[in-house]
């Protein structure tokens, strides 16, 4: 549901930072636009893998205590955001939910509410992992805790900046709308991520879906479950894939040299009706400090960098 507080911290942010409503105008609204624009082609100049982003995005968010943390991808030909676009891809977490705090920073360049905590495991980028999706949408959304906003690539008519200014959600797509995609019979996600996409982007988004390989599991330590699903007007034609992690044994630590192995099972199912095929990993995990001379320098808060390896046992 909507939270009236969530919105009119999204208009005192339009207000106070973009000068929307104010009658006067940014003085730096044209820098700020450069320098977001420049940001993008940055993104579009390198081999960004927007779903890893996204992923990684959820590895670092905070999940309930009661919950096993799940990423859920689901293409659709539906237009449900009214933006024109062929198919639209909706991106479920069920984490606590975007904080005022994580708002801000996504309303800002170069700002993370990751930044300094690498020590502790976050694996984020100066926001870019959100911004990488304006690689394959013009309009994000995001409904979470309340939020229900989106962002435009294309400079806003009310302060001419594009990519970073949050624009309330009032019609297209409701709750109901994201809803009907996830299916009534199962609780809302607290953050849903609504991606229309670019006509020349749907095709290299489903390649990049169905090239997702279930190991990917193996390395996260909070993601335990990982779904994609496409829905067609032919139901026959849909598809979906479910991979997680079903159970951890024989958790040992090696304190002499800052090592811990265990056994994960991996477990993968291709359609509801498929055959469920498993794999059990031995793996192995092991810290090692960082030495003065290999130290970065936007990293100069970590101390030890983490490698792990998985041997699959059998087929």
């Amino acid at each position: 549901m909507a939270s009236p507080a969530a919105r009119e911290h999204v208009e005192r942010i339009r207000r106070e930072r973009f000068y929307i409503g104010r009658g006067e105008r940014n003085p730096l609204a044209e820098d700020i636009h450069q320098a977001v624009t420049y940001l993008s082609q940055e993104l579009c100049s390198k081999d960004v893998h927007f779903l890893m982003e996204l992923i990684q995005n959820a590895e670092d968010n905070e999940y309930p205590s009661d919950v096993q943390p799940a990423l859920e991808f689901v293409i659709i030909k539906k237009d449900i955001t009214a933006t024109g676009a062929g198919s639209t891809l909706l991106v479920f977490n069920n984490e606590r939910g975007f904080s005022a705090g994580n708002i801000e920073s996504i309303c800002r360049i170069g700002k993370s509410t990751k930044k300094g905590n690498r020590h502790l495991g976050y694996i984020g980028e100066k926001g870019i992992g959100f911004k990488s999706v304006f690689l394959v949408s013009s309009q994000p959304h995001i409904f979470s805790n309340g939020y229900q906003i989106k962002f435009n690539e294309e400079p806003s008519e009310d302060c001419d900046i594009g990519y970073i200014v949050p624009k309330w959600v009032d019609e297209k797509p409701s709750i109901d709308d994201i809803h009907a995609v996830y299916g009534y019979s199962k609780k809302l996600p607290t953050t849903t991520i609504i991606l229309p996409l670019k006509s020349d982007k749907i095709l290299p988004v489903k390649n990049e879906l169905s090239s997702t390989h279930p190991e990917i599991l193996l390395f996260l330590s909070k993601i335990r479950q990982l779904s994609v699903r496409e829905i067609n007007d032919d139901p026959k034609a849909s598809k979906l894939s479910q991979i997680s992690i079903s159970s951890e044994v024989d958790y040992k630590t090696q304190k002499d040299i800052n090592a811990e192995s265990y056994t994960l099972h991996l477990a993968m199912q291709e359609n509801k009706r498929g055959d469920k095929e498993e794999c059990t990993y031995y793996m192995w995990k092991q810290k090692f400090v960082v030495k003065p001379e290999c130290r970065d320098k936007k990293r100069m808060e970590v101390d030890k960098w983490v490698i792990t390896l998985a041997f699959p046992h059998g087929q």
